[in-house]
């Protein structure tokens, strides 16, 4: 497998689709193009109809360049827009709150100012300028301050996306470790996770890093890592997000350090099997799901070589067999055991068994109990 297509592929947000969203674009800025073009084609016509008979030529192709310039501007600001294809929401909601507070400011500044600017049945000449300039100041000043402070309110909009996208049960934020593990993709199959699981574009660029490492077995790890990554990305069984947003926190913070932030950030847990991520994670009181001890309880309750005491219930199936059940209805088949019903005997686990049905223990009569 490709891995710059697999990490290509993995990059793309699964909150929507991206043709849809192409689509929706394309049909905005055709509607935005159709809509100046009628503004323009308006303010012709309007200039065309005061226009004198006879008049210089120039000012008769007046309203064609009114025409074409509207349709310049229009083309203009469709062509920033694709020049800036990544826009911040933090920056676009300190210049949207900065603008609108800059405005309500100049109403309440100028209503408070109209009395010694303007003399009574009189017109102050330079009252609108006043305006317009105190317009522009406060418009500079609230932007201004909202843009070198907007991680602190970082709540205006980007927490209302967050509301959204993580309401309900916390996210699970995924490390390079919980990845190149495997047993993730696994357990992602058994329908367990109704938490969405969250890979940020760090993490990504860190396993891409490891796939194209000299080392022949990090390679190995990483190619392993970003195939994985890709299963779960694509199954409908996941809800899988890529978070491609830098926080200002994490400025000159290693990767784990970054991981235990988006976690705080996230109001989410941490899933991995690093025990020094796992420490690290604890001692800023963030919650940490830790593969290998998922992995330790799950594992059989006997394992094979360990003895116990069981009650033999009935017969099995074998001409040497009997079978009992543990407190949690787990069948132990046991051999040597068909002649030991209705007593308890000390057996030696053989093996295990995971089956569809549940688990089976095989074992063994080591000596009787009483």
């Amino acid at each position: 497998m490709d891995n710059q297509s697999s990490g290509s592929n993995i990059g793309k947000r699964e909150a929507s689709s991206p043709f849809a969203d192409s689509i929706a674009i394309v049909i905005l800025r055709i509607i935005f193009v159709v809509a100046a073009a009628g503004l323009g084609a308006s303010l012709a016509t309007s200039m065309s109809s005061k226009m004198v008979p006879g008049e210089d030529q120039r000012t008769a192709i007046t309203p064609y360049l009114v025409f074409s310039g509207v349709l310049l501007v229009a083309c203009g600001v469709i062509f920033l827009d694709l020049f800036i294809p990544r826009k911040r929401i933090e920056v676009i909601s300190a210049i949207y709150f900065g603008l609108l507070i800059g405005v309500i400011f100049t109403n309440l500044l100028m209503l408070a100012l109209g009395p010694f600017i303007t003399n009574p049945g009189s017109i102050n000449p330079y009252a609108s300028y006043i305006s317009l300039g105190v317009l522009i100041t406060l418009c500079y000043a609230c932007v201004s301050v909202l843009l070198q402070t907007k991680d602190d309110f970082r709540f205006v909009i980007p927490y209302v996306e967050f509301a959204r996208d993580f309401k309900g049960i916390k996210p699970l934020v995924l490390d390079t470790s919980s990845i190149i593990d495997g047993r993730l993709a696994e357990l992602s199959e058994t329908n367990i996770f109704d938490n969405r699981l969250v890979m940020p574009r760090f993490v990504l660029m860190e396993l891409q890093g490891i796939s194209d490492s000299s080392d022949k077995l990090k390679r190995v790890r990483g190619r392993r890592g970003l195939d994985i990554l890709n299963r779960i990305r694509t199954s409908k069984r996941v809800d899988f997000l890529m978070y491609d947003t830098e926080l200002p926190e994490f400025a000159g913070q290693p990767v784990d350090m970054k991981l235990v932030l988006l976690a705080k950030h996230l109001d989410g847990k941490l899933l991995t099997g690093d025990f020094n991520l796992n420490k690290v994670a604890k001692l800023h009181n963030v919650e940490v799901i830790d593969l290998n001890q998922v992995a330790a309880s799950l594992r059989p309750q006997y394992l094979p070589g360990e003895a116990f005491q069981i009650r033999v219930v009935k017969p099995g199936e074998g001409h040497d067999q009997g079978v009992g059940y543990l407190d949690d209805g787990t069948m132990v088949v046991i051999e040597g055991g068909r002649d030991k019903i209705n007593q308890t005997v000390l057996v030696a686990v053989t093996s295990t068994l995971q089956t569809q049905g549940g688990r089976m223990i095989f074992a063994k009569v080591e000596a009787l109990g009483s």
